[in-house]
């Protein structure tokens, strides 16, 4: 489908913050995307928690799988919606870059050790991976992404945050949490990409993991809808095509929700370009009732899935080993890599080194410094 003109248009992007010569062969987007892939950070995706440690099982998802499925959906729906694909899928690749080690008990525990330095924000930290951290390139450090795809990396920002950004980069990424403005749509379709995904795969993964049954999920009406449908049309269906099938028409409505109610917001504003896109307010959206469903459905796997007792007991183990990484790097940087220990920085190159651990590598650097072995 042809690029519509409400959407991010690569030949018109704001550029980098360090001037390149055009890909011969790439838009820009298509150039941002293939940094991303070949960044070490995002290798480091297939061995950082999503729900279950990475060690539980070889099928549950992880932040790599997870970025993998946002952008599948992200771009079956831009599609439809005439968007830039391609920054579609750079902004889904990216958004978790910066994500730590054990899922949200690592964000956590940073910002909790970060406190009297900052704090720490996951969404922040993957803004500071592709600006800074990754070192691949002579001229600069980072990955020098356009605009457009570092705007839609920054998905959340304090007001505190966000002036910072301006003081170092004065009407940049940062500035529209400041005006009250929006991201490209783009941007905004991965958001809502994010949500419909994390929620699916958490389903599938509670239920594969024995924490949460089906039954308990035929208590949520958008679980309980779809896996009506599907008994309907397969009596006879159970255990795993049954959670799949269930899961399918589950994703599949949510996904043509989004086209629908996106498209008549779209219609409604006629926004001319991209820019106009977003002064628009945000565009993206489900219908009201699909919101809801939504939000029911985070609600029961936040109650019954991530605060689960064997979750929580994995959690605030993992808690512990990152906590005390933190306060060993702390108090003695010589503990830390050189590029990390030369920093004028200390506290934010304890975090910076931290954040960018796999799990299984911070609970190796736990038992070598440490002595103790707190995940078997």
């Amino acid at each position: 489908m042809l690029r519509a003109p409400y959407a991010s248009d690569p030949a018109r992007s704001r550029g980098r913050r360090h001037p390149e010569a055009p890909a011969p062969t790439r838009s820009e987007y298509q150039r941002d995307r293939d940094r991303i892939v070949h960044s070490t950070a995002f290798r480091r995706l297939v061995y950082k928690t999503q729900v279950f440690l990475n060690h539980e099982g070889d099928l549950f998802r992880t932040r790599l799988t997870h970025s993998l499925e946002v952008a599948q959906l992200g771009r079956s729906i831009g599609r439809s919606l005439g968007l830039d694909e391609d920054l579609i899928e750079t902004i889904a690749l990216a958004h978790d870059l910066g994500h730590t080690p054990f899922g949200h008990a690592g964000q956590d525990v940073l910002d909790d050790c970060m406190k009297t330095h900052g704090g720490f924000e996951h969404n922040l930290q993957s803004l500071r991976v592709v600006d800074k951290l990754e070192q691949r390139y002579p001229a600069f450090d980072g990955l020098n992404l356009s605009f457009e795809s570092r705007e839609g990396i920054l998905k959340h920002c304090t007001r505190r945050d966000a002036e910072r950004i301006e003081l170092r980069e004065p009407g940049g990424v940062a500035a529209r949490f400041l005006a009250g403005g929006q991201p490209s749509l783009e941007a905004q379709l991965c958001n809502l990409a994010d949500e419909v995904a994390y929620n699916a795969h958490d389903v599938d993964d509670g239920v594969r993991s024995g924490l949460v049954t089906l039954e308990q999920l035929e208590q949520v009406p958008l679980v309980h809808r779809y896996l009506r449908e599907t008994l309907a049309d397969y009596p006879h269906l159970t255990g795993k095509r049954l959670l799949a099938e269930t899961i399918r028409r589950m994703l599949s409505q949510q996904v043509y929700d989004i086209i629908d109610a996106t498209g008549a917001a779209i219609r409604s504003a006629a926004p001319a370009d991209a820019d106009e896109a977003r002064a628009k307010g945000p565009l993206v959206r489900f219908s009201p009732e699909m919101r809801h469903a939504s939000t029911e459905l985070k609600r029961f796997l936040f109650a019954n899935l991530y605060r689960h007792p064997v979750v929580q007991e994995q959690r605030d183990r993992a808690e512990q080993v990152l906590r005390e990484l933190f306060h060993l790097y702390l108090t003695d940087p010589s503990r830390l890599p050189a590029d990390f220990a030369d920093s004028d920085d200390h506290a934010r190159a304890c975090a910076d080194y931290i954040a960018g651990m796999t799990d299984r590598f911070a609970l190796k650097e736990h038992e070598r410094l440490t002595g103790k072995k707190l995940i078997a």
